[in-house]
Order: C-alpha cells, then structure tokens, then sequence
C-alpha cells in the first residue's frame, strides 16, 4: 500500500512523544472534572443535603457470613479500591517514561526526581517545624505530593505558549511524588502488621511474576489475581493501594508480536480475494484470528493498559474520589487550629522552595541536565503550582488525621490547593516570555 505524501513523514520519537501527549491531554480534561466534582462536593456538603450528602459516604458495603465481616463504608471502597487503579495508571506511565520516553536519560530523569524530593522533604520539615510537640504532628505527609490533573489542566489554559519541556518537567515530577507519598502510606499510615497477609500478597505478586514469565497474557487472570493481592494487603496493615504501584513496576514494557510478524500476518489475511469466506473452521478464519491477536500484542502490555485505564481514572475515579472527600462543611470549623496554617505553609512555601532549592543543586553539582528551553524563571513559575496537593493531599489526610482535626486539615488543604494555583498562574502570566 503506497503511503500517504500528504502526512508528514514519522520519526522513531513519534513512539514515545505521541503517548505522553495524549496523557497529557486526558489529565487536562480530567483536572476540569475533577474541579467540577471539587465544586459540586463543597456545594452539597454546605446545603440542606448536607446530612444525607455526608452520610451516604458512611453506607456500609461487603461481604458478610457468620463471624467474617468484611464490609467497609463506601468511601473506604473509593479511597482504598478505586484508588489503586489511580496509583496503577501512575506507575505505568512512569515506568513508561523512565523505559521509552523523555526520561530515558538518567540525567534527564534526575531533574523531575529531584524536584520530586525536594518537594517532599522540605514540606514535611516545616510542617513538623510548627506543629511540633502538637496534635496532628503525624500528617506531615499531607503536604508531600502534587495533584497531577489540576497542574496539568492549570498548563492548558496557555495551550502552546507554554514551553513542552515545563510540561514534561512537571508532569514528571508529580508522577515521582505521587509514587513517593503513596510508599510513604504504605510505611508510615498502615496499621499493625500481619506477616501471614504480608507473605500471601507476596506469594500472589510471584504468581504473576510466574504467570508474565510463561507467557500468560490473559488481562482478566490479572485483573483476578491482582484483586486477591489487594486483599492481602488489605489485611496485612500495608495500605492496600500500594499493589496498584507494585503491579504497575511490575507491568512488561516488551512487545510480544514484532512489526515484522504484524506485517506478516496482515499480508497474508489482504492476500484473500474479497468475499465472505471468514466463517466455519477454515484457514480463512484462523490467518484472520492470527491476525487479530497480532494486531492487540504490537503495543506493549503497559501502553494497552494505560491506554484502557487512563481515561477510567481521570473521568471516574477521580471525580468519585473528590465527591467521597472534598465535601467540607464551614458552619461550625474550627479555623484556628494550627494544622491549616502548617498544611497551607507546607504546600504554598514549602513546595516551590523545595522544588526550586533540589532542581539547582542537582544541575549545579552536574547530576542532572536542565533543558535548554527551560529557564530558571519558567522553572520557578512553574514550581509555585506543586503546592496543588488536593487528590494526594486529601487521601493522606484521612488516613492521618482523627475526625476532630479532618475537617480544619481538609480545609489547609483546599486553602493551599486554591492559593498556590493562583500564585502559579499569575506568575506564568508575567514570565512565560522572560529569557533564562
């Protein structure tokens, strides 16, 4: 077949600059959702629905026989279920980025990582920092990650006047803490261990280890296999949104079908002359059924399951998850509790500085490569917007926090989320087009 001369000619970048893009624009089109069920939450929650609003997020949900009770409240499923295909999606696009895309190059990928840690560590000291001594001390790490929806639809108000290397640099560096505040859960906001939990979810995890070695690729037996893991660690005191990071590494980044075999395969089921003549037991049908499965194993395990998932996580899941937890009520909180202003401290200060003091030691001390098209004004403009913790934020928070104290932190958290946006918009405005 000749090819099209009307198309421009494709590039082996094409490969990995095509999925990241289309990351990107899910994540924008979810940060305007997701701000949408933000705003629908808050509006029920102070309302006359208030009480039956909050309440059916309390409804138990489960299993139940005899002495076994295994029932949870609908917004333990959402934060501990439906999050785990959050943290999974995360996890493959960084394992994607790290393997086939612009974080190839360790010192490339060093800058984001960086940032990352910067944006952890230093939060979290001036978070301790006032709440020394205090109640609520624990949460420090309500204020260690960045909302990647809400950064990334923040970019797309400026379309093309933003530099694609800010793009990727935050984008990139929300992944990493995402990951890092979800590990941080794992370690610090689980309950007393159960090693017997423990060791099943490990037996489970080499079971598909196993079952990727012999070259099972049934996405459903996965799908199965991963829920018991989930379970495991469910009952193990290990947050159990941990097994969508884990199985998510864990995904391959090999295709099965080469191009060669694809292109094969198609050659032989074109070479048919036109009629109907798929059906009954036939070659006919077998080259075209070859064919078929030739067509799903060109793309690699990871990028079907991103591909399938993504768009699920940034239309559903997050959206569900902003219902189940930004419902704050303001009649009656408490605003002088010392946690909103060491969460509002942490993410509005705390994060860019970070971001900002971690980014310049790593290029200065030569282990990471900044972009030539990425300044250091562009770079400071752009760190002012990882104080948007809210997705991230608000599920640490419940797993922090007792009942008394949520409401005053949810409301740090939405104060920051709103301020550091502003902040971080404004100053693009001023500076998108400031030389480095």
């Amino acid at each position: 077949m000749a090819a099209n001369t009307q198309d421009l000619p494709r590039e082996i970048a094409d490969l990995f600059t095509k999925p990241f893009a289309r990351f990107v624009k899910i994540e924008a089109a979810a940060g305007v959702l997701l701000f949408l069920a933000t705003l629908i939450a808050l509006g029920l929650a102070n309302s006359p629905l208030s009480k039956p609003f909050l309440m059916f997020w309390e409804t138990s949900i489960g299993l139940h026989f005899g002495s076994l009770d295994f029932s949870r409240s609908l917004q333990h499923w959402v934060n501990d279920g439906l999050m785990t295909f959050f943290f999974f999606v995360v996890a493959l696009e960084l394992k994607r980025e790290l393997m086939l895309g612009e974080l190839r190059d360790p010192r490339m990928a060093a800058l984001p990582f960086a940032g990352a840690l910067g944006g952890m560590i230093v939060p979290a000291c001036i978070y301790l920092a006032l709440m020394i001594g205090q109640p609520g001390a624990h949460g420090w790490g309500t204020v260690m990650a960045t909302d990647t929806a809400f950064v990334v639809g923040c970019l797309a108000l400026f379309g093309s006047r933003i530099s694609p290397s800010l793009r990727v640099f935050l984008v990139s560096l929300a992944i990493f803490d995402d990951v890092g505040a979800i590990l941080i859960v794992a370690v610090s906001y689980g309950g007393a261990l159960n090693w017997a939990a423990l060791g099943f979810a490990a037996l489970g995890l080499a079971t598909v280890a196993g079952a990727a070695r012999l070259g099972i690729r049934n996405v459903p037996i996965y799908f199965l296999l991963g829920g018991v893991i989930w379970l495991c660690f469910d009952a193990s005191g290990v947050h159990a949104t941990v097994t969508g990071v884990i199985l998510g590494v864990m995904t391959p980044t090999r295709v099965w079908v080469s191009d060669a075999r694809l292109r094969s395969s198609f050659e032989r089921v074109l070479s048919y002359p036109e009629g109907d003549h798929w059906s009954g037991n036939t070659m006919d049908r077998s080259d075209l059924q070859q064919a078929g499965v030739a067509a799903a194993e060109a793309l690699s395990p990871l990028e079907r399951l991103e591909m399938m998932l993504h768009p699920w996580v940034g239309f559903a899941v997050m959206p569900i998850f902003a219902l189940a937890n930004a419902g704050v009520t303001f009649a009656g909180a408490d605003i002088r509790q010392p946690v909103i202003a060491a969460i509002f401290a942490g993410l509005v200060f705390g994060k860019p500085a970070g971001v900002l003091a971690f980014t310049w030691s790593a290029v200065r001390l030569g282990w990471a490569t900044k972009p030539t098209n990425l300044s250091w004004i562009l770079l400071a403009a752009g760190a002012c917007l990882t104080g948007i913790g809210f997705t991230m934020s608000l599920f640490i928070a419940s797993l922090a926090y007792a009942p008394d104290m949520l409401l005053a932190a949810k409301i740090g958290i939405l104060s920051a989320t709103t301020v550091s946006a502003a902040i971080g918009l404004l100053v693009l405005v001023t500076f998108r087009r400031r030389p480095a």
